[in-house]
């Protein structure tokens, strides 16, 4: 965590206040605030192409969500037992050890009673054979995308409809929406947290996750996870945070809610960390493993390992109701953000008065783009795509993007006008403390890190345990020429080269000459609800 911590105080709380300051100062979504240097409008581009990545997949993962919460509207969970049709004879249930070593179920001979025991430590278990061979009936191949699986595609329709419905009056109808989304969670993870650390073994898990490692501490790898999760965590670089912050009123406080919702965000994250790794450690403690043999990451911590504990507590689907419940919300709220973002740049670039008045029929049409686009994710080769996706679209990126809008602001933009600009709004120039950041400290350690990222050797990435399948899946952006750092960061000097080339004419038209009366926009926006900043405080982090 130290890692973490040393990014989200130097870099990651530094860089949210400014693009709240920069969105509510000029009113204007991620395209239309780079008036204050035209060149550097590839920036808002490069974040329109982030949030279009995460748009696409992040929904994906809230259709799988719907349907596990729709499929555990049940009696019995049905990643419980290994007595399904699609599980294969290598399956080994937790509960059937469970049953077996209690004595609850019949007799067994000693010879299968210490086969299933010595096969739990190299077994495949309900939850994860129900992942992979019939939600997603898993295709053995990146490039075989086999039949779309039908009942994801009506959740990924369903989850559509939803966030439609939420933002078809814009920031008036998810400002409301969202004192739900981005409360109730709370709610679920409290109850988790009191059942998960009143259960056997739940001590060791947490400790296994406040532990430091510290020979990892000085590894390059683990400063660049960490800037990259606390990019992704706040939001930064995603243009959600300037499009949330031009809806406020030109003169509200965005500095103090710039520190309250990055500390409130960070601590959320550590709280459902507690939440996660009580649970896990419960499941470690009744296998008789670590805790590192039952902890894993990404899609297979919220889809294999977490609701495969779920099903050793008692009436375990009214809490993977619960569970997935609260995941759904969390989705939702980070996938408002992200349509409302893409929106208000179409709308903001286009500006006339037509599309102002038809600002539903936009938002309409970003989502049924979003749905087609993501109906490749529901193939059986769909989550290959989407670990692609999430890790060379949208991580690093991040980083460099915001290094690009914290240079081009302060040394082309000029840091005294923005101080000035920050003064006339808040009444006060940012303390002593964030200028510093922004002028020396964040665009030196993001720099430092990218340069170190270009010479880490580029590792696999692996889906669950089948290995040999999952080796293609770092080595097809290399073989299509994709850089390491995603397709949005090449938006930024793409921009910049053409305008340079295209501008002609007067001072005024000039790629690097601001707009000539600096402030907020002449038409601002209505602000809605001041809650609906609280769409950056959902943590996405694992």
């Amino acid at each position: 965590m130290f890692p973490y911590f040393i990014m989200l105080i130097f870099c990651g709380i530094p860089l949210f206040f400014m693009e709240l300051s920069f969105g509510q100062f000029a009113s204007q979504g991620c395209l239309g605030v780079w008036r204050v240097c035209p060149l550097f409008k590839g920036v808002g581009y490069g974040m329109m192409v982030v949030s279009t990545y995460i748009g696409i997949y992040y929904n994906v993962v809230i259709c799988i969500a719907f349907y596990y919460f729709f499929s555990s509207m049940t009696h019995v969970l049905p990643w419980a037992y290994c007595n399904n049709p699609w599980n294969t004879p290598d399956c080994a249930s937790v509960l059937d050890a469970a049953n077996l070593t209690n004595g609850s179920r019949p007799a067994a001979r000693p010879s299968n009673l210490s086969h299933l025991l010595n096969h739990t430590l190299q077994r495949t278990s309900p939850s994860e054979e129900y992942w992979r061979l019939y939600v997603l009936k898993l295709s053995d191949d990146i490039g075989n995308f086999g039949e779309v699986r039908l009942p994801l595609l009506g959740c990924l329709g369903v989850s559509w409809v939803v966030v439609f419905l939420c933002l078809i009056r814009g920031v008036k109808s998810s400002g409301k929406v969202v004192y739900f989304t981005a409360t109730f969670p709370y709610v679920v993870l409290t109850i988790l947290f009191v059942r998960g650390v009143t259960l056997e073994g739940a001590f060791t898990g947490i400790m296994y996750y406040v532990t430091p490692q510290w020979d990892k501490i000085l590894e390059a790898k683990v400063w660049g996870d960490a800037a990259s999760q606390i990019f992704y965590s706040l939001g930064c670089a995603w243009g959600g945070l300037i499009t949330m912050a031009s809806y406020n009123k030109f003169h509200n406080n965005c500095y103090r809610d710039s520190v309250i919702i990055s500390i409130t965000n960070c601590a959320t994250s550590v709280y459902a960390g507690f939440v996660i790794f009580s649970i896990l450690g419960f499941m470690a403690n009744h296998l008789g493993v670590d805790v590192s043999r039952v902890a894993d990451h990404g899609p297979g911590l919220a889809f294999v390992a977490y609701p495969e504990a779920l099903t050793l507590l008692p009436i375990s689907p009214v809490w993977s109701l619960l569970f997935f419940f609260m995941l759904i919300l969390l989705g939702l709220g980070t996938q408002f953000c992200l349509l409302e973002t893409l929106v208000t740049a179409i709308v903001d670039e286009v500006g006339n008065e037509w599309i102002l008045q038809k600002k539903t029929y936009v938002t309409l049409g970003v989502a049924v783009a979003g749905f087609l686009l993501g109906i490749p994710l529901t193939s059986q080769a769909g989550i290959y795509w989407l670990l692609l996706m999430d890790n060379y679209a949208a991580s690093f990126s991040l980083v460099i993007i915001s290094c690009i809008m914290c240079v081009s602001i302060m040394y082309i933009y000029g840091h005294r006008s923005y101080f000035q600009d920050i003064q006339m709004m808040l009444g006060f120039p940012p303390p002593l403390f964030f200028q510093i950041c922004w002028r020396f400290v964040s665009p030196a350690i993001i720099f430092l890190q990218a340069q170190v990222h270009r010479r880490l050797p580029q590792n696999p990435l692996h889906f669950g345990p089948l290995r040999e399948r999952n080796v293609l899946l770092h080595q097809l952006p290399q073989r299509r020429g994709v850089p390491g750092h995603g397709p949005p960061a090449p938006q930024c000097p793409a921009y910049t080269c053409g305008a340079a080339v295209r501008t002609r004419g007067s001072p005024e038209s000039r790629p690097l000459t601001p707009r000539p009366t600096p402030g907020p926009a002449p038409k601002p926006h209505p602000s809605p609800s001041r809650q609906s900043l609280a769409l950056s405080l959902l943590p996405l982090s694992d």
